[in-house]
């Protein structure tokens, strides 16, 4: 990626990637509001309390909102902090992808854009909605294909690595299927399942194996960090937003969330969660 703007510092070159990375963001969130819904996503952007269309100066990602202080300039109603929230989690991983020298030139700067802006679509829809579009899954399968197929013709994969790669994130899926099976379904969704063998080929067969624990680990200890959390907050005669119930062990929750967020962990870590457990 550096060739590509040798006129640039390492610096400036992280800053005009989190820039753009954040540019990306902001249309991310127009995508997550207007999917499945019928909306075009090129139709102008309004407050969602007044209906306002928002003027090119309200438009400028993260600092609209902070500049703004999370209201509509028209009627003050409070903006979700969502939007900037998508905006900088796009932006950061942009610029991980470049500092962990995933992103190496404008191939895998297309690539690697558009599946970490896919995840975090799945991301934040499933955390609202309890559901992963299947579009999203096939387009981040084929994104992630191509990606690899990109890498085995830089020579940084063979191809023993490309099968022993589809048939680890095989293994994987199946692995994720069966508990879906055997729960039927309460465990976590026939998506997350789908959402398993496009990510277990993003880390690779080498850390497919940590990604598939990480998750579990993050799902456990967020979820059980979140009721008690909430339990705090209920106690304190407090309540959440838009919310009068207390999260509790039987309490749904969107597990996508997790095997994402596992996925990018080992993948921006090279994480071995056996070498964790090694005494030599």
């Amino acid at each position: 990626m550096k060739f590509m703007f040798s006129f640039l510092s390492t610096y400036h070159l992280l800053i005009l990637v989190f820039i753009f990375g954040a540019i990306i963001g902001s249309f991310l969130n127009v995508v997550i509001y207007r999917l499945h819904t019928g909306r075009n996503l090129s139709g102008h952007s309004h407050c969602l309390s007044c209906g306002t269309n928002l003027r090119w100066y309200h438009l400028f990602p993260l600092f609209s909102y902070l500049f703004l202080r999370g209201r509509c300039q028209f009627c003050t109603a409070l903006i979700s902090v969502r939007y900037f929230v998508v905006e900088l989690i796009t932006a950061i991983l942009f610029t991980l992808g470049v500092m962990t020298n995933l992103i190496t030139d404008l191939k895998t700067f297309i690539l690697y854009g558009l599946i970490f802006s896919v995840l975090v679509i799945i991301t934040v829809y499933d955390f609202n909605h309890f559901i992963i579009p299947d579009e999203m899954t096939l387009l981040l399968i084929l994104s992630t294909i191509i990606l690899l197929l990109v890498k085995y013709q830089q020579g940084l994969l063979t191809i023993a690595d490309l099968k022993t790669d589809f048939l680890v994130a095989i293994i994987g899926t199946a692995f994720f299927g069966f508990l879906w099976l055997i729960s039927k379904g309460e465990w976590l969704g026939l998506g997350d399942v789908k959402l398993a063998f496009p990510l277990g080929l993003l880390v690779g067969y080498k850390l497919v194996f940590s990604f598939i624990v990480v998750s579990f680990w993050l799902g456990a200890i967020i979820s059980l960090l979140m009721i008690y959390l909430t339990s705090l907050i209920v106690r304190g005669k407090t309540h959440l937003p838009n919310s009068h119930k207390t999260l509790t062990m039987k309490s749904a929750v969107p597990f996508a969330p997790f095997l994402v967020l596992g996925s990018l962990l080992t993948l921006f870590t090279d994480i071995n969660v056996l070498s964790l457990f090694s005494f030599v």
